[in-house]
């Protein structure tokens, strides 16, 4: 039975470092547990699929230095150089790809003048009938686009398509009875046209990337409407093993084609792979923070107990040798130190309990974070208590090989 009552008693003339020890223990779980689910967030949204032919794919930001006039002849030029490059699979010309990290968003009613809105940001694509090719995306249920139901979007116009393509994760929303396909859907403003929903796809990511937008990240709508502003991006899906040639092939082509335009450099031309490591900078680097955060925090933690228990040994000394003198094992010091930084660790840990949680709420609040798991809590406990103990072993042992001889030379 580990002696508890001399423990108390002990503590009570060490109420600074014990106190300050068991505030570090706090501390550090509250922060951890808090660090640790952030980090497990950003690391869900950096593994998210987006849907698409991510290795084949390559996107291209093109401007056009011509008048608005031209732009549509220009598009549908440079679109047709594209998909007859060698090494093209197919091209077409957006406003927006998954991970952008923007878009046309617009709210989604099933009833022009109602005020619910079953997306209040659904991403919108603006594409023709190349672009699921292109993106690699297969029809789940409907079908695609046909060439003569691509129209132009003027610039200020509505998006009210008399047709379009949703997510499944959106149309599930809209009609959760699962018969979304030939039902009408409201785009944008209460004056909109009714769209009807002829395709169904699995799933596509939105172009949006803020944590923010979490909630919507698959509502997406393929709207069959061609830009007609001068700015567009071109995707271009390339064939097996030809996309590191297309990235130096394409730019040039397009410049041959007509040099009135502007690529910028140095993202101007990217391989989806790029896209994907820009989307996601801020959420790795983050995570790394984070990371470095914890590890930090639990090294002086255990430093601090480390510390505190040396200091200690050194302090008790005498009464060290008395005990053995009076029969006290090895293993009885040893069990002494252990139980009283255990005691210590476990009062820091109930406290930073309650701690993890009011940093939680005030997170939820103020970056609009996921509720704190009671998981990440539970571990949190462990792994300090854990490392308290781990921390406290050494100091614990040298305090239990104290001779008894040695110790009580001064009484």
């Amino acid at each position: 039975m580990p002696p508890f009552r001399p423990i108390l008693a002990a503590l009570r003339y060490h109420k600074a470092g014990a106190v300050l020890i068991a505030l570090q223990v706090a501390l550090t779980l509250a922060i951890v547990c808090n660090a640790l689910f952030v980090i497990e967030q950003r690391l869900h949204r950096l593994s998210r699929e987006t849907g698409i032919a991510e290795s084949e794919l390559m996107v291209v930001n093109n401007t056009w230095v011509a008048p608005d006039a031209e732009v549509p002849a220009r598009q549908a030029a440079d679109v047709a150089m594209l998909r007859a490059l060698p090494g093209v699979a197919d091209a077409y010309a957006t406003n927006a790809f998954p991970l952008l990290g923007g878009s046309w968003q617009s709210g989604i009613r099933l009833d022009p003048m109602s005020k619910h809105f079953i997306s209040d940001g659904a991403s919108l694509y603006f594409v023709d009938d190349h672009a699921l090719n292109t993106l690699g995306v297969k029809i789940a249920e409907g079908r695609n686009f046909r060439s003569e139901e691509i129209g132009a979007l003027a610039p200020n116009a509505s998006a009210d398509s008399p047709t379009v393509i949703v997510t499944r994760t959106l149309a599930q929303r809209a009609f959760p009875d699962g018969h979304a396909l030939g039902k009408a859907i409201y785009i944008g403003n209460s004056d909109a046209r009714p769209s009807t929903i002829i395709g169904i796809v699995d799933h596509v990511q939105t172009p949006e990337t803020r944590s923010g937008e979490d909630i919507r990240w698959q509502d997406a709508i393929f709207v069959p409407l061609r830009i007609t502003d001068n700015r567009a991006f071109f995707v271009i899906r390339a064939q097996p093993g030809r996309l590191p040639a297309l990235l130096h092939s394409v730019p040039d082509a397009l410049k041959a084609l007509s040099t009135r335009r502007v690529i910028p450099q140095p993202h101007g031309v990217m391989a989806f792979s790029q896209v994907r490591d820009m989307a996601y900078r801020n959420d790795r680097g983050l995570a790394w923070m984070l990371a470095g955060i914890c590890v930090t925090l639990l090294v002086v933690t255990a430093a601090g107990i480390v510390g505190l228990t040396s200091f200690w040994v050194g302090q008790r000394r005498r009464q060290i040798g008395i005990r053995r003198a009076l029969g006290a094992t090895r293993r009885d010091i040893l069990v002494y130190f252990l139980t009283e930084n255990g005691l210590i660790s476990m009062g820091g840990a109930l406290a930073g309990v309650v701690l993890a949680f009011a940093l939680n709420a005030w997170m939820m609040q103020a970056f609009e974070t996921s509720r704190l798991s009671l998981l990440y809590v539970g571990c949190g406990m462990l792994l300090l208590l854990l490392l308290g103990q781990l921390a406290v072993l050494s100091p614990a042992r040298r305090a239990s090989r104290v001779p008894p001889v040695e110790a009580t030379r001064t009484i």
